[in-house]
């Protein structure tokens, strides 16, 4: 099964929509997936990520639409209200991380001083859960680092999209692939209506990890 992860458009973050070149970017972004033999369509709650996914359903009214609440952008900032680094904004906090010359691919980045006291961790732990939960219910289950194939072959989906945001997309494909979160905010940049995909092992029963068949692609726009 693929999983196609698509940035919403360029935003008015203040009202929640698309602005007007984000409306353009959304209609291009429906064209790229009309090439696509996708067979569900999936939505965070949040108003800038189900405008850009209405482009494409407005194209495919007989595809099922479902909101994932728990894909609406993630927060950052402090928890306690003791100031940290950057304010907690991940992306500049990665990149600072990577200016100190300090390691983005350690396992237990959620205990430096850039993420132990940030929102953001708790985001990112949230989605990790979340996103196992729904993969469940598209036939495959979580074992250890790894996803086994439960689809009944007769019902198995092929191709289905996800219409999200760049942290909570970074956050949940960091976890699908087993990488840092701060490893995906400093070297996966993805655009306004970036498309990115992941293929999971189709074989039934099979266990393995999610390939990455695209990553963060926007030839789509003009």
């Amino acid at each position: 099964m693929r999983i196609i992860f698509v940035r919403h458009g360029e935003p008015d973050y203040e009202n929640d929509c698309l602005t007007s070149l984000g409306h353009i970017q959304a209609e291009a972004v429906a064209k790229r997936l009309s090439k696509e033999v996708i067979q569900k369509i999936y939505s965070s709650p949040m108003g800038r990520a189900r405008q850009t996914m209405q482009k494409f359903a407005d194209q495919n009214p007989s595809l099922p639409v479902t909101i994932l609440d728990f894909m609406h952008e993630i927060t950052w900032g402090s928890i306690d209200g003791n100031p940290i680094p950057q304010d907690g904004h991940p992306w500049d906090c990665a990149n600072e991380m990577v200016m100190q010359g300090l390691n983005i691919c350690d396992s237990e980045w959620n205990k430096s001083q850039y993420f132990c006291n940030n929102k953001a961790t708790l985001e990112v732990e949230r989605i990790a859960k979340e996103i196992d939960a729904w993969l469940f219910t598209l036939g495959y289950s979580r074992e250890g680092l790894y996803y086994r194939n439960i689809q009944n072959k007769d019902t198995a989906l092929q191709t289905v999209v996800l219409f999200s945001h760049g942290g909570s997309s970074c956050a949940a494909m960091a976890h699908m692939l087993n990488l840092p979160f701060p490893f995906m905010c400093a070297s996966v940049h993805l655009p306004f209506t970036a498309v990115t995909i992941l293929r999971l092992d189709s074989k039934p029963g099979s266990l393995s990890v999610p390939v990455a068949e695209l990553v963060g692609d926007s030839n789509h726009l003009p």
